[in-house]
């Protein structure tokens, strides 16, 4: 119980922490933004709101200006369902990525998470 509660506190300085100090968004052109809402419709992080880890990640996306769907995994949401079904286990951050071919690939590690994202999308203008 102690536990629980603690980890609820710390995962909520966490994430004030993140809405304090988050940096500016990447600038695109129009059709630029366009080209990067297009390509992450096919995306959707799964994360927890307090786990830092998420967060980590979730601050990349932003930095980047990604649209891409999060969906929580917590405990009694049907999301946590379809990430250990699709995914196979209840890990986050995750990032499930369907692509045009019909592959799906869930990617789990925060670390490379954050690298596809800036590979895929860090320099379109």
């Amino acid at each position: 119980m102690i536990v629980k509660i603690l980890r609820n506190v710390t995962g909520a300085v966490v994430v004030a922490a993140d809405l304090l100090t988050r940096w500016s968004r990447v600038k695109r052109s129009a059709q630029g933004q366009a080209k990067v809402a297009d390509s992450t419709k096919s995306m959707k992080l799964y994360h927890f709101l307090g786990c830092p880890f998420c967060v980590k990640t979730r601050r990349a996306m932003y930095k980047l200006n990604l649209p891409i769907e999060t969906r929580s995994a917590s405990q009694g949401s049907p999301h946590r369902e379809s990430l250990l079904n699709g995914g196979g286990k209840v890990k986050v951050p995750c990032l499930h990525i369907q692509h045009d071919d019909g592959k799906e690939e869930w990617m789990y590690e925060s670390k490379s998470i954050i690298q596809y994202l800036n590979s895929q999308f860090a320099d379109i203008k």
